[in-house]
């Protein structure tokens, strides 16, 4: 029990995606297969980013990273769900709500401010290609991470102890598969003012302005690939940044389609399927996008699975 409590909470019931029983074993195959793809491909990423030498560089830093991010923020959340599953029980612990919060809001958080960090180093990589290996040295690069982990956790733990000052009815519901922030709140018995205040004020902060960030990096990048006079140095020029973008794209748009969604149709079950989307789609097609793309990439793979030794 948190302080501030008036009633003893000793867990919560977490709906899922389903309560038709015939729906329990396909639902745990899908998510089982999706995560361990998930673990399997972003480690392949760390793996090949680490042992190749070719990708000692700024951005395969970033993206290995990234990748060791994605799969700390997929295991936050869908092992659980895989054991409830497989137990036939609904049931977390109060504690184990508040730390999956505490820890998906770490590694969401995260994610974002390394999208970030990812679009500053594609914009001095084109922008300013002569300076490049000036800027972006190895205690700037170790700095950028340092700094987005720093954040990212003041955030999560401003958040958590927020929450551990809410009262909770006895028998509380949540209708998802995880402990989500704004739903944790909303099943609050207490007044939730202050923390609809907190999460509003953050989420501006720590969301928009990486997508600030992003966003003013790219207008410069563009502006810059716009004054190439050759059709093949443009190309080259985004090619570079390309699965970046992708990436980007795809984080922000599912981000957005599920609050969007949620917003719409004022549906909870509609907000738990699209949820899917941003913790476990996103961080499950982030190793193809990058390897399909990329050509090192691709050949570092190939030498991590059969153990070549040819270089590019």
């Amino acid at each position: 029990m948190g302080p501030g409590h008036d009633t003893q909470i000793s867990g919560f019931l977490l709906l899922g995606l389903s309560n038709k029983p015939e729906m329990q074993l396909p639902i745990f195959g899908f998510f089982l297969s999706m995560y361990l793809i998930t673990v399997f491909g972003n480690l392949l990423i760390i793996l090949a980013v680490s042992t190749d030498s070719n990708l000692h560089i700024p951005m395969y830093f970033f993206l290995a990273s990234l990748s060791f991010v994605d799969i700390c923020f997929t295991s936050t959340i869908i092992p659980k769900m895989l054991v409830n599953i497989q137990t036939q029980s609904k049931v977390i612990t109060y504690t184990g709500c508040i730390s999956q919060i505490c820890f998906s809001l770490l590694f969401a958080g995260w994610d974002d401010f390394l999208l970030a960090v990812m679009a500053y180093d594609r914009f001095v990589a084109i922008c300013h290609p002569l300076h490049y290996t000036v800027i972006m040295n190895p205690w700037l690069c170790g700095l950028l991470v340092l700094v987005s982990w720093i954040m990212s956790v003041l955030n999560s733990l401003l958040q958590s102890l927020m929450l551990l000052q809410l009262s909770f009815c006895s028998a509380v519901e949540i209708p998802h598969f995880f402990c989500e922030l704004h739903q944790m709140t909303q099943l609050a018995c207490s007044d939730t003012f202050l923390n609809d205040t907190v999460i509003y004020v953050s989420t501006v902060l720590l969301a928009g302005g990486p997508l600030a960030g992003i966003l003013y990096s790219y207008s410069k990048i563009i502006s810059s690939i716009s004054r190439i006079s050759s059709a093949q140095g443009k190309y080259k020029a985004f090619s570079t940044c390309a699965s970046h973008l992708s990436v980007v794209s795809l984080f922000y748009c599912t981000v957005l389609g599920v609050y969007l969604s949620s917003a719409a149709t004022q549906s909870s079950q509609a907000s738990t399927v699209a949820s899917v989307m941003y913790t476990l789609v996103t961080p499950m097609l982030n190793p193809f996008i990058y390897s399909l793309r990329n050509r090192d990439i691709k050949e570092a793979l190939i030498r991590v699975m059969w153990g070549s030794n040819t270089q590019s």
